[in-house]
């Protein structure tokens, strides 16, 4: 797409988006809105991109655009299963997508779905049950483990390895806070929570378990160092940093009289050839 056209679509998003709420919405909102998640799910725009300076920053307008697919969607019976116990009640505008076997996803049967407006890149690799929300981008290679979730706009990179029931947050509201985002070649371990535009930066290993958040401290016991998230950035995890979850003693107070402890993830090392052996994944299972 042109950079002219797409400068058209952005502000048709935005004049929609400018609507006071109940408001009826025109006729064309709804051709807008399907154009808008046909480039999503071609990969030609995205809901975050990552600037010269390495920032990760939110594209509002595409996230105004997926929000006004909600708010011009009704609620329709979806794919009911032909002869299964459960139908189906989403707004018509974000059905899940069908794929074709020319897309090159690997989808293994068993109750996995893919949201309208989520770019899967060929070579993804969907074990089942797992689910893909609008707005999300899957790079090629990734494979998105049984009951793993990627939530609305959230990125993840190239040959990502996100194991079992891992849950990487959706961040659609508001439109300028910046997405989750997981780089390439990163391995999120099982149960692993990532949430509220967490930055996990490439070859990362997040140990099973860990959970980050926008106030989650995280501890490097090999630079000595703890990272936060400020007003201005999310809470980062560095390249190649191996995570694991730990625990902080409170240090005052009742807490501390009764020995309690609070969650915090912790580097250990950095990734070194053991760790690549230990993460590698076969090529035959993708």
């Amino acid at each position: 797409m042109s950079g002219d056209t797409l400068a058209a679509l952005a502000a048709r998003i935005a004049e929609l988006a400018a609507f006071p709420p109940g408001a009826a919405l025109p006729d064309s909102a709804e051709h807008t809105v399907a154009e808008l998640l046909a480039r999503l799910e071609d990969g030609e725009v995205r809901a975050a991109q990552r600037d010269h300076d390495g920032r990760w920053r939110a594209v509002p307008w595409v996230k105004q655009g997926i929000l006004v697919a909600f708010r011009v969607g009704k609620v329709v019976a979806l794919h009911p299963a032909e002869g299964g116990a459960f139908s189906f009640f989403d707004k018509h505008t974000l059905p899940t997508r069908r794929l074709a076997l020319s897309d090159g996803v690997r989808v293994v049967p068993g109750g996995s779905s893919i949201r309208r407006g989520a770019y899967v890149a060929p070579g993804v690799v969907c074990m089942p049950p797992m689910y893909i929300n609008v707005g999300a981008h899957v790079g090629t290679g990734t494979m998105v483990d049984s009951h793993a979730l990627i939530g609305s706009c959230a990125q993840v990179g190239e040959r990502v390895h996100v194991s079992a029931a891992a849950q990487i947050g959706g961040v659609l509201e508001p439109v300028n806070a910046a997405p989750v985002v997981i780089e390439d070649d990163v391995v999120v371990g099982g149960n692993c929570g990532v949430y509220e535009g967490t930055v996990v930066r490439a070859r990362a290993v997040l140990g099973a378990g860990v959970i980050l958040t926008r106030g989650t401290p995280v501890y490097d016991l090999v630079r000595e160092t703890v990272y936060r998230a400020t007003a201005d950035a999310p809470l980062e995890i560095p390249n190649d940093a191996v995570v694991v979850p730990g625990a902080r003693a409170v240090k005052d107070g009742w807490g501390a009289d009764t020995g309690l402890s609070l969650q915090t993830p912790i580097i250990v090392k950095y990734r070194d050839d053991k760790t690549d052996l230990a993460t590698a994944l076969e090529g035959w299972l993708r």
